[in-house]
């Protein structure tokens, strides 16, 4: 029974890395009471194809509390085949700039690398054109920022959904995934953030040569940024958990979209240079292979099914608190039954997306990437 074996320790590990997770998740201070600022942001929109939504995103952004003298909004056209360009012209406050790149890997990084090489502010927010954030979203960030003298800050997104099974599914592990974010920037980790959600000087950006380096791939314009900029300024990335820092997005309407998306994110887990980030990750990874081979054992000898079936509800229990707690700051319904019920569509694409993450290619906004 030496796979049992294996199982019982991956188990162990796995559940004092998520109990982990949990304390450091609720450790974190609630932030409230955002105080006036004067600090100029330059607020940097990637948008390709996103009529549908960018106008949204412009109308949340001219409702913000934040003086509007005080930031400027730059969208940068990522070669649109819709209307796009045409929506965004008719907010006078945004200003357009369209990416003239050729056929590149990483057509967001150098989006956003255009878009900040003509911003006129020092404080960079980036967030992606399907997002509309809270209206004291910029006033959060700014006061976060002069009160912690951050020079990286990831912040809370949250993901809605309708009443499909699809939808609701990754809005639960979403944000499930968004705790995590929490916790482990907050003990500056640094596993996780998310570019639809992250605020930064200029100067570091600069500093850091901006995603040199790291443009050879499509994702990682969040967290491999955030792990350049906290080797050069160490002890200056910080986590904001604030109702009013959240961000919302909509969960993909479709299950191609979604692995696309989750291999996507995916892709980037071999580039860490710290070998510990990558050690949890193939924990991960190893304890939710553990369940497909253990039903496949199962036929040849029926007590690899009683194995898994401990297993399976051991991680549902040891995972809960975590799932509870990040329903509470989101406002999410935390259905435990639902939450149990999806646990083998977790354990799939996990085990599927950080497979093609890191061998496979993926279409991402009508594009195939790798």
């Amino acid at each position: 029974m030496i796979l049992l074996l294996i199982g019982g320790i991956l188990f162990l590990l796995y559940a004092i890395v998520v109990i982990y997770y949990w304390q450091s998740w609720k450790d974190i201070p609630v932030y409230s009471g955002a105080k006036e600022s004067s600090l100029t942001i330059s607020v940097i929109i990637s948008a390709r194809n996103e009529e549908e939504n960018i106008g949204n995103l412009l109308q949340a952004l001219a409702q913000q509390t934040y003086p509007a003298h005080l930031f400027e909004v730059i969208v940068v056209n990522d070669h649109s085949e819709d209307n796009t360009a045409v929506i965004v012209n008719q907010f006078p406050f945004a200003r357009l700039i369209s990416l003239q790149e050729g056929k590149i890997n990483s057509y967001k990084k150098k989006a956003l690398e255009t878009g900040i090489k003509e911003a006129k502010h020092e404080l960079v927010v980036a967030t992606d054109a399907d997002c509309i954030p809270h209206k004291n979203w910029l006033q959060t960030l700014a006061s976060f920022k002069e009160e912690n003298d951050a020079v990286f800050i990831a912040a809370p997104v949250r993901m809605t959904a309708d009443h499909s099974l699809l939808q609701l599914f990754q809005q639960m592990d979403f944000m499930a995934l968004q705790t995590i974010t929490g916790a482990v920037v907050s003990k500056e980790l640094l596993t996780m953030c998310n570019g639809a959600n992250v605020t930064y000087t200029k100067k570091a950006f600069e500093e850091v040569n901006g995603f040199a380096g790291i443009s050879d791939i499509a994702s990682g314009d969040d967290m491999l940024l955030m792990y350049k900029i906290a080797k050069k300024y160490p002890g200056k990335v910080h986590y904001v958990k604030s109702p009013d820092a959240i961000v919302s997005t909509a969960a993909e309407k479709t299950w191609t979209s979604f692995f696309n998306q989750r291999i996507r994110w995916a892709s980037k887990a071999n580039r860490y240079d710290d070998k510990r980030l990558f050690s949890v990750l193939l924990l991960v990874y190893l304890f939710n292979l553990l369940f497909p081979v253990l039903l496949i054992a199962g036929f040849f000898d029926t007590r690899y099914w009683w194995g898994l079936l401990v297993l399976f509800f051991a991680k549902t229990l040891v995972e809960l608190p975590l799932f509870s707690s990040g329903s509470r700051f989101f406002g999410i319904s935390g259905n435990p039954f639902l939450f149990f019920l999806f646990q083998p569509l977790h354990i799939l694409y996990t085990v599927i997306s950080g497979l093609f993450g890191q061998f496979g290619t993926y279409q991402w906004k009508g594009r195939k990437v790798k």
